[in-house]
């Protein structure tokens, strides 16, 4: 049953939701892949709680649709202490790019719907109960040696990806320093169903002699995380006695069923680099963060939509390998950032003193006061933007509009007056396109242009503003039903090229559509981030 093919392209190591969410794209674009995990099932227990609209759009892009997991929108994050009350909120009420803002989820859920769609994805191959043991890079390929039951077998894979989490093999075969800090202070997490008080936000309980994260979950759970003081030890904490005593607030003496405890120690880390030759590592194996702005999963998400396409891309022909280097580049200064963020975050839910938290609490009151500062944290303009600032896409040019290195907007779009309403993204499509925003952006383009650009898995797409969606023209027509993109965020008359991970590459006024399509071919043919320019390679497969 677990017999391992001889040789694939990419072997993935871990099946946990980032590993499974890459299989997904992977599968999507038809690249021969290997998904190993030690483990045989899904570890049933909660884990990961919240997502956000970023990673439900990395979803989307798995294929995933509404409805496809049980989600509870969050409308507000609230941060209260014995001070001063309520100091501070976050308003995630809302959409963006066409998802909820945040939300929490059943993390067993996602995992058993990602792993039912690989079923159908013929290039993917899924073996549980197989261990990595060693891993030998050559200059073509890369050797792992697998422990499938009691046999050892050798598989070669033209690339790696490690998502085998915290204590990853993967990178520590690789000798990568995971430098950061593991926080001195353990926290009691409880996930659990049917309590009395309900609740429909998340709320940070700021007390300096016990802070509690609480909030709610899908499927009519809630969850506490309590942090320990001092002398408190584990088994203390997960009695039942313990337990029931600290739920009693929120149980008011009901029978709460109580569905996971357990003590854990947060850490905040980063590996000194996502890449190793042809090895790469995703999630928990490249960065851990500190649970405070719910992060966590959604980075890995973010990593696998960056390094998906790209792997797919380098597999088909359609771009040079030194593409993956721009993996790293893009991804790890915005893991830095959120990281920073969440230590930031920890010191106003876990106070070391009631003298400090009366301080530091006292600040955010009184900085809430005044507008301007109110805003960046309530409309979570403190979030650090998921905008590149190198890698593959064309940098500091003049005349643009969109946010090169940004992801595109998101929104609702109609193909025909009465076309079913659509998100941009799957309009698009899961390969690169140029949009004209009320234009044909094909126009004027030489045949040989247009050639080069199809066979790299390219389309074109156009927009209109609503009201004016056109019926003809080379590209699929779409009309903008919400506004979500023109006037607001592009003028009529320009086009964008968008890569599969809907970030723009480049963008300009339609008079300017050829060079634009020439310099994006001659970037990812070559080097990310390069000027060198060389032939555009044959497309050996399609997207």
């Amino acid at each position: 049953m677990n017999q391992l093919p001889d040789a694939v392209d990419v072997l993935i190591v871990g099946l946990g939701p980032v590993g499974a969410a890459l299989a997904n794209l992977l599968g999507r674009y038809g690249v021969d892949a290997l998904v190993i995990d030690k483990s045989v099932e899904i570890f049933q227990a909660p884990r990961a709680i919240a997502l956000d609209n970023e990673a439900l759009r990395v979803l989307q892009m798995c294929g995933l649709q509404d409805g496809d997991i049980d989600t509870v929108a969050i409308p507000e994050v609230r941060m209260h202490c014995r001070h001063f009350g309520q100091f501070g909120r976050a308003v995630t009420t809302g959409a963006v790019d066409g998802h909820p803002k945040l939300v929490t989820f059943f993390q067993p859920q996602l995992e058993q719907v990602l792993r039912h769609r690989l079923q159908d994805m013929a290039s993917i191959q899924v073996r549980l109960g197989c261990e990595l043991l060693a891993l030998e890079q050559a200059a073509t390929h890369v050797m792992a040696t697998i422990r499938s039951g009691a046999v050892e077998q050798e598989v070669r894979a033209r690339y790696v990806v490690g998502a085998d989490g915290a204590n990853s093999l993967v990178r520590r075969l690789l000798g990568k320093d995971f430098k950061g800090k593991t926080y001195a202070e353990d926290w009691l997490v409880v996930d659990a169903k049917h309590v009395p008080v309900p609740i429909d936000h998340v709320e940070f309980i700021c007390d300096a002699s016990r802070p509690i994260p609480h909030m709610v979950a899908p499927g009519g759970r809630q969850r506490w995380e309590f942090k320990l003081r001092s002398g408190e030890t584990r088994e203390q904490m997960e009695d039942p006695d313990m337990v029931r005593s600290l739920l009693r607030p929120w149980s008011q003496g009901g029978d709460i069923e109580i569905e996971r405890v357990a003590v854990y120690r947060f850490h905040a880390r980063l590996a000194d680099s996502f890449q190793s030759g042809r090895v790469f590592l995703v999630g928990d194996a490249a960065h851990i963060t500190p649970p405070f702005v719910g992060q966590g999963l959604v980075a890995g998400l973010r990593d696998v939509a960056n390094l998906g396409w790209k792997l797919a891309w380098v597999m088909q022909g359609r771009a040079g390998p030194a593409l993956l280097d721009s993996y790293d580049r893009e991804r790890r200064p915005h893991v830095r950032a959120m990281i920073n963020l969440a230590r930031m975050m920890g010191q106003l839910v876990m106070p070391s003193s009631h003298v400090k938290a009366f301080f530091v609490h006292g600040v955010m009151k009184t900085l809430a006061a005044v507008p301007r500062l109110r805003r960046l944290f309530e409309n979570l303009e403190i979030k650090p933007a998921n905008r590149f600032k190198q890698g593959c896409f064309v940098r500091n040019r003049r005349g643009r509009r969109l946010l090169r290195g940004g992801q595109v907007p998101q929104a609702w779009l109609r193909q025909g007056q009465h076309g079913m309403p659509t998100l941009s993204d799957d309009a698009m499509g899961s390969g690169f396109c140029i949009v004209g925003f009320g234009v044909e952006p094909s126009t004027g383009l030489p045949p040989e242009l247009v050639r080069r650009w199809r066979d790299a898995g390219g389309r074109f797409v156009r927009i209109d503003p609503r009201g004016t969606s056109a019926s003809t023209g080379a590209s699929a027509s779409w009309e903008d039903l919400g506004g979500a993109l023109m006037p607001g965020e592009v003028p009529v008359g320009w086009v964008a090229v968008v890569r599969p991970d809907k970030t723009v590459m480049h963008d300009g006024p339609l008079a300017d559509a050829a060079a634009i399509l020439r310099e994006c071919l001659d970037l990812f043919a070559t080097e990310a981030g390069g000027s060198v320019q060389r032939p555009w390679p044959a497309a050996k497969a399609s997207a």
